[in-house]
């Protein structure tokens, strides 16, 4: 009898034991806060899969909580992190190539950049993720623009003998290639550096344009509108032998919940910039548009920058850029 009541107690543990052996954590890393789309894109994702019952959590990581945000890439592609929602060409010093994801005058608009995320140029970059064991979830990019302290910024005359801050290393000899004098620093040091007067221009995401209050600094603002300069692609990243490892429902799942975020995305990242346009013009800030002859312009010069320098330092960068150039 004990014999048997002991028998039972082992199975119904093992049972147990197999169950919870199904049930899969997956973490989740990125640096923003709940409020932000890039957060709101990674809780699509969790509550759908937690919707479809396939023993599966993803437990999410905001705020810097988990790693710091330019240290997300190597854990996730060593297995160490599930999941993460990024900039991309955070990880360029892991993969040079990745740099292209913010290159001045690549992505002219938000329907620009939901053709180049199906496109042959993103396959070369996912066929390089696939190298690192990373593979894209959710496709994303998210816009920006120019503001001046004391005049509209719109095509590359505008920009000369400015000292301006410039988002990204690509964009900096753009601007530089310009005749701009370059300040680096953090877009939280933005609004700081044009009140004291070290900034007379600076150019960065409509999020943080309003987020940081920098309409209370300047005279005019170039935001992100049929066509613009400055797109950066933030996907969520997940590592691929974690995905393969999961149940054919649990992927299915994330697959499903990736689908309808990215639909999300796309929509949010278009309203972030129309609201961008609404807090500067309520701020008494005037209102510039940037047109497609501004636009060429700026790509001259970024060719013979921007382009030029990865193309001279990344082995296959050329057919990487040629592929990026093709898709209209």
């Amino acid at each position: 009898m004990k014999k048997s009541m002991f028998t039972a107690a082992v199975t119904a543990g093992m049972m147990l034991i197999g169950s919870v052996a199904n049930a899969t954590d997956l973490r989740l890393s990125h640096q923003w806060s709940n409020s932000d789309v890039r957060h709101k894109v990674a809780q699509i994702v969790a509550d759908e899969v937690a919707a479809a019952d396939v023993d599966l959590e993803i437990k999410i990581f905001g705020s810097k909580s988990l790693f710091k945000p330019r240290e997300q890439y190597t854990p996730l592609s060593r297995g160490q992190l599930d999941m993460t929602v990024l900039p991309l060409s955070y990880a360029g010093g892991q993969q040079p190539s990745y740099n292209l994801t913010l290159m001045p005058g690549l992505v002219k608009n938000h329907d620009h950049a939901a053709r180049l995320s199906n496109s042959p140029f993103m396959e070369a970059l996912e066929a390089k993720m696939a190298e690192d064991d990373v593979m894209v979830l959710v496709h994303g990019y998210l816009a920006g623009g120019f503001a001046g302290k004391d005049k509209c910024i719109t095509k590359p005359d505008d920009i000369k003998g400015l000292q301006t801050r410039a988002a990204g290393k690509a964009f900096e000899q753009m601007l530089a290639g310009a005749g701009a004098s370059i300040a680096s620093m953090a877009s939280s040091e933005i609004y700081n550096a044009m009140q004291t007067g070290v900034l007379d221009a600076a150019n960065t995401s409509s999020s943080s344009f309003v987020s940081y209050r920098i309409y209370e600094q300047v005279k005019c603002y170039t935001p992100a509108g049929d066509v613009a300069l400055w797109f950066m692609y933030q996907p969520l990243l997940m590592n691929k032998s974690t995905f393969e490892g999961l149940t054919e429902a649990q992927q299915a799942a994330l697959l499903a919940g990736a689908e309808k975020a990215e639909a999300f995305y796309l929509e949010e990242a278009k309203k972030e910039d129309a609201n961008s346009v609404e807090v500067f013009k309520n701020a008494g800030v005037e209102i510039a548009q940037m047109s497609e002859d501004d636009f060429a312009a700026w790509r001259e010069i970024a060719k013979e920058t921007s382009y030029k320098a990865f193309v001279e330092s990344v082995p296959d960068g050329q057919a990487l850029l040629d592929m990026a150039l093709a898709v209209e």
